[in-house]
């Protein structure tokens, strides 16, 4: 995997941004496991090292503003 700036995309971090208090709630009551931490590696481990590689490795325009 190369290192590379991700894409970014206005309407996921809009999404992201607006998705309510109330539906973490109610996911949260109905899907057990919802929100714990490490849940991905049980549910999709090949998704989990993936994504965890590909996080580490890549960085958003937005980081750079960070620094």
């Amino acid at each position: 995997m190369k290192i590379g700036m991700r894409k970014p995309s206005l309407k996921k971090s809009f999404r992201a941004r607006t998705t309510g208090k109330a539906k973490r709630k109610i996911k949260k009551n109905l899907i057990p496991g919802y929100g714990k931490k490490g849940i991905g590696w049980l549910k999709n481990p090949k998704k989990a090292a993936y994504n965890k590689i590909y996080k580490k490795t890549s960085f958003s325009i937005f980081d750079i503003f960070k620094k």
